[in-house]
């Protein structure tokens, strides 16, 4: 009967990883090949096309330009992204707890692509059990100073 009232909200584990991760893939990517520009096709195609009169005019300079005002908005983004994970990485202390979060952090996720989690555990000497609570811990950590954080929702029913 006497239930304690929490004020504070559940996190989503599972939502919150994903994020985290989708956003640490981005990053990744980014750092890897940069963002590729669109260019203009500058020969015409020549083939037939088999339609009516459209009226319509093609811009596609303005078509161009408008996509790769987009990805400048994208890769802005992402680049502040990367120095915020940076700043992150770089205040997680000197001790052997920081140093084991960051190399989780920066072999697993920002380094090469398809990298598995029992190779980072076994470069860095920890156990698998060791290697996990590390991870968690530094996921939430970095979660919260990204503001990538997916809170549960409360499903209730009527009018409770």
């Amino acid at each position: 009967m006497n239930k304690q009232l929490s004020f504070l909200p559940k996190i989503d584990r599972v939502a919150t990883q994903k994020k985290l991760e989708d956003v640490l893939e981005s990053v990744r990517l980014y750092r890897q090949f940069g963002m590729m520009r669109e260019e203009m096709k500058v020969t015409p195609s020549y083939e037939i096309r088999y339609h009516g009169p459209t009226n319509d005019v093609g811009k596609p300079l303005e078509d161009v330009v408008m996509a790769n005002i987009q990805q400048s908005k994208r890769e802005e983004l992402i680049k502040q992204t990367s120095f915020r994970i940076d700043q992150f990485l770089s205040r997680l202390g000197n001790g052997r707890a920081g140093k084991d979060q960051r190399n989780i952090i920066i072999k697993r996720y920002l380094e090469d692509e398809d990298v598995c989690d029992y190779i980072v555990y076994n470069e860095l000497g920890m156990s698998e059990r060791t290697y996990r609570r590390v991870k968690a811990r530094v996921f939430y950590k970095l979660a919260f100073a990204l503001r990538l954080e997916v809170y549960e929702t409360e499903e209730t029913g009527g009018n409770e």
